[in-house]
């Protein structure tokens, strides 16, 4: 008998082409979820740890001979119990979109969990600059308990 790849070739390439569109519709709309989010696509995607900094420089010299321009963006990893995911925001970006993000992608309401960086509790309205955060700092995530 023979094999059904070698009968069907337009088959086989029709479902080749199905199966890496679906693919690519997928990379869109995680990409254009962590746009809305104001983050790095490719850091929302956490498929791999990010490379280590030293890498890629964080501050460019000016042609002028002016001081280094600080870091626009962070990697800020954020952890619970069981997941580690990356990611990438401005310093100036709410953390409230940070905090939405991992929520959605952990399925837990926002209201159910807590931020803390350095043993603080983050505040929707906190950017890593208002919380002097730095390049590869984690914000911890822990489950709300209501009682006394």
């Amino acid at each position: 008998m023979k094999d059904p790849g070698v009968q069907h070739p337009i088959l086989f390439l029709l479902l080749s082409v199905i199966y890496h569109v679906h693919q690519l519709l997928l990379l869109v709309r995680l990409s254009a979820s962590a746009l809305a989010h104001n983050l790095d696509p490719f850091k929302a995607a956490n498929r791999f740890p990010s490379p280590p900094s030293s890498l890629f420089p964080s501050t460019t010299m000016a042609d002028s001979g002016e001081a280094p321009a600080a870091v626009e963006h962070l990697n800020i990893k954020v952890t619970d119990n069981n997941n580690e995911v990356f990611f990438k925001i401005k310093r100036t970006t709410q953390l409230k979109k940070l905090m939405d993000a991992f929520c959605e992608r952990q399925g837990k309401q926002p209201s159910t969990v807590r931020f803390l960086f350095d043993g603080t509790r983050v505040r929707p309205e906190d950017t890593p600059d208002t919380l002097e955060m730095a390049d590869g700092d984690t914000l911890e995530v822990h489950q709300e308990q209501i009682g006394g």
